[in-house]
């Protein structure tokens, strides 16, 4: 399921994720693009909640196509009956050429696809996701409607979005970085121009990114399933104790650590 979605065991009981990689000349914008399915005819609605990336996302779904800032809370959506959905997640930084603006503008936000895409966005909307699971087009013919549609914007790869893009990966693959001031040494930037470049491309601050990286780490942790020594945890994520840590979780996730690891318990 990758990480941010909650409870990933459960969620495999109830839809199907896949992704596909972008087309080369697009890869300086895109991430990867999802694919939802689910058939839960029969079966009572399920509501899966998303612990959410630093990524903008361009979202084709039945009820319309929209642009999804990056979102500072938890996100959840309720599926039932069967049907699908479609997304572009951009990377970090991605989406800037395609909306000319700052990114922090889409924060905690969505907006029609037609603010960018214009009405080419709801004839690739229809082709991607009207009907039912029998009328199913196929993986590759979404990713090629949604291609379709990204090349009309003629966007211009960005070495600044390459730089936000970088940073924010170094960040999530490097747990021992955990301060702003260690990612302007690491960078070459002061830390007023990490905010600046930060808020213009990525739409969060970097202490942001980080603590989220850490909620993400613990979160996965938790649904693995083995029993957790949280004072380690919250250690080993840079907090300050497990008091912390659980703080934190708890206020993001609504849940505590340990009530989050055994729901049942």
């Amino acid at each position: 399921m990758g990480r941010g979605v909650l409870r990933p065991d459960l969620a495999a009981q109830r839809f199907r994720l896949a992704r596909r990689d972008p087309a080369p000349e697009l890869a300086p914008f895109v991430e990867w693009y999802w694919i939802l399915r689910w058939d839960l005819r029969g079966q009572a609605p399920h509501t899966q909640a998303i612990l959410p990336h630093p990524n903008v996302n361009l979202a084709f779904e039945v009820s319309g196509a929209g642009i999804y800032g990056v979102d500072t809370r938890l996100f959840s959506r309720t599926l039932s009956g069967a049907g699908r959905a479609f997304g572009v997640k951009f990377r970090p930084g991605g989406f800037r050429p395609f909306w000319q603006a700052p990114i922090s503008q889409l924060t905690d936000r969505v907006v029609p696809a037609a603010r960018v895409f214009g009405p080419r966005a709801e004839p690739a909307r229809q082709a991607i996701v009207t009907g039912f699971a029998s009328d199913d087009p196929g993986d590759d013919a979404m990713v090629g409607h949604a291609e379709t549609l990204l090349a009309t914007v003629r966007a211009e790869p960005d070495p600044a979005a390459e730089q936000a893009a970088g940073l924010v990966a170094r960040i999530a693959d490097d747990p021992a970085l955990r301060r702003v001031d260690e990612l302007s040494a690491l960078s070459g930037l002061t830390a007023r121009s990490l905010q600046r470049l930060f808020a213009d491309y990525v739409g969060v601050s970097p202490k942001w990114v980080m603590r989220r990286a850490r909620l993400h780490e613990a979160a996965q942790r938790a649904d693995d399933g083995e029993p957790l020594d949280w004072a380690a945890l919250a250690a080993d994520l840079g907090y300050a104790d497990q008091a912390h840590l659980t703080r934190d979780f708890t206020v993001t996730l609504g849940v505590s650590p340990a009530r989050y690891a055994f729901p049942d318990g």
